[in-house]
């Protein structure tokens, strides 16, 4: 996984969504968000997984799709920012810019 992915803290992502922690950890339990280890006990959400104080458009949707092809937690977050150039870009590029429909077409392809 590239490691020059932004993650915050599951506090900073309540503050960020205007939320309180609760709200974070259900987005998480239902597959809105991913949370991955950052040292110790501590998880991290990758900060561009939150843009204008709501989820992305459409990464439910994605992470769905590859957690159904048997992705990992890990290896979702490291699909959507791998450059991709028929995109161009990263998936989390593309679903930033609502480009949705096209990230979806290649998780799906790729889950499968």
């Amino acid at each position: 996984m590239s490691t020059d992915i932004e993650l915050i803290t599951e506090a900073e992502a309540a503050e960020f969504l205007g939320i309180g922690p609760i709200g974070v950890q259900q987005l998480i339990g239902d597959g809105s968000l991913v949370v991955l280890p950052i040292e110790g006990t501590r998880h991290g959400i990758p900060a561009d997984f939150i843009q204008d104080g709501q989820v992305v458009k459409h990464l439910r949707a994605v992470i769905t799709l590859l957690r159904d092809g048997r992705y990992t937690d890990a290896e979702v977050v490291d699909w959507l920012f791998r450059e991709e150039e028929s995109l161009p870009g990263s998936p989390i590029q593309a679903l930033r810019e609502n480009r949705g429909t096209e990230v979806k077409r290649r998780a799906q392809a790729a889950g499968f």
